[in-house]
């Protein structure tokens, strides 16, 4: 009986012993995280601003197309004089021609990041739109884009790495 308990007591003393994790095992877990953490972030926000930067080509590709199928829809108006005119309405040359959503149909459009800038170049008294331009500038340079886009009625797509882009930027491949 008595070696019994001796058996009893010494499984008892180590089962105290491996009841858990010593602070200094937590903390290097801990650390092990952080430092997982901290390389894969950057990448996270490098992948976030491709992301935004594609989205922002894609939908000034849907400009240039919107604004050529407005021109022919419209020729006494030529291109549209608003981004809002391409967007959901009337389906008329004002008001609305219902060519693009409803994200990118309004005055001052703003997706993923990046807002949309657009100028009509009228032809002198006619005031038909024969010309525009067409920019799309990350909100926060460096955070949610790095390349700034621009388009006219050419369809060229052209990028400025950390600035606003311009008829002279290299086009887009």
């Amino acid at each position: 009986m008595f070696y019994q308990g001796k058996i009893r007591s010494a499984a008892r003393r180590d089962a105290s012993r491996q009841g858990g994790f010593s602070l200094i095992e937590l903390l290097i877990v801990v650390a092990i995280i952080l430092i997982i953490a901290a390389i894969a972030i950057p990448n996270l926000l490098r992948s976030r601003m491709a992301a935004n930067e594609a989205s922002s080509v894609s939908s000034v590709r849907t400009y240039t197309t919107g604004n050529v199928t407005y021109n022919s829809l419209c020729p006494s108006v030529g291109y549209p004089a608003t981004l809002a005119d391409l967007g959901p309405g009337s389906g008329q040359c004002t008001g609305g021609a219902n060519i693009v959503d409803q994200v990118l149909g309004v005055a001052a459009p703003q997706k993923s990041g990046y807002n949309f800038f657009y100028v009509p170049i009228p032809a002198g008294a006619t005031g038909i739109n024969i010309q525009y331009t067409l920019n799309a500038d990350p909100t926060a340079l460096g955070v949610s884009g790095n390349r700034g886009f621009f388009s006219d009625e050419s369809g060229t797509i052209r990028y400025a790495i950390g600035a606003v882009a311009t008829a002279t930027s290299s086009p887009l491949q």
